[in-house]
């Protein structure tokens, strides 16, 4: 007897959404680890411009990018 079922629907790879001022890091890709904020989207939506600490803005593919966590402030002891 055959099984009939209904086929789920491709799941996609689950990219964050950016917003100007984010701070970004690149997760992937040949300049892996770079750190900079996020801009926004180019023309292409799969391209991101960031402003990397070396005030130079540079467009990276949208999925290389990671949100990246601040450090948190600490009161020093006094």
């Amino acid at each position: 007897m055959l099984a009939y079922h209904t086929a789920s629907p491709p799941q996609s790879a689950q990219i964050p959404i950016f917003h100007n001022g984010d701070a970004v890091s690149l997760a992937k890709g040949s300049y892996q680890g770079t750190i900079g904020v996020f801009l926004h989207l180019c023309n292409d939506p799969k391209w991101a411009e960031i402003l990397e600490p070396n005030s130079e803005v540079r467009s990276h593919p949208v999925e290389w990018l990671q949100l990246r966590q601040e450090p948190t402030p600490t009161k020093e002891k006094q």
